[in-house]
């Protein structure tokens, strides 16, 4: 688990992400939260369930395959998620994604959550770069990105960052 001023970030088990995927309600009574985050449905379900098999099957890496909550202290509303999108590669650098329930945008959830994953994951002895790929026309993601010191590095379809 990781503490910020407003938020728990938690990463969820093999087991709960299963949960997560097929029974929200039992997940929400063991975490003590109540799920009001990105709808679980088509493609954002797909990649839930993806990282379900990753993590069940890496368990000791499980960390970097799994999705942690971002749950709001004041209140245990989950809302939203972020992970790392699998082991830290050759260059020793881990991609992170993250997704914020529509209600919680503009409070800098997302920013205080993916500032304090970049720090536990650059403290990590095999990481010395956490990297980030946004869409072209999504500024709020960048500008996450930028308060969080990211730096753009590569242009293509998407944009490329790295902190």
């Amino acid at each position: 688990m990781i503490e910020t001023d407003r938020l728990y970030l938690i990463p969820l088990t093999a087991r709960q992400l299963k949960l997560w995927a097929e029974d929200i309600s039992s997940l929400e009574l063991e975490l003590n939260c109540r799920y009001c985050a990105e709808p679980m449905d088509g493609i954002f379900l797909d990649i839930v369930k993806g990282q379900f098999y990753k993590t069940e099957k890496d368990a000791a890496n499980y960390l970097y395959h799994t999705f942690w909550f971002l749950i709001r202290k004041s209140d245990r509303l989950v809302v939203g998620s972020a992970d790392f999108k699998d082991v830290p590669n050759e260059d020793n650098e881990v991609e992170i994604g993250y997704g914020l329930g529509k209600n919680f945008e503009h409070n800098g959830y997302m920013t205080e959550a993916v500032r304090a994953m970049c720090n536990w994951a650059i403290a990590q002895h095999n990481i010395s770069h956490v990297i980030a790929e946004t869409d072209i026309d999504s500024p709020r993601s960048q500008n996450i990105l930028k308060r969080c010191g990211f730096i753009q590095y590569k242009q293509g379809e998407t944009l490329w960052w790295r902190l």
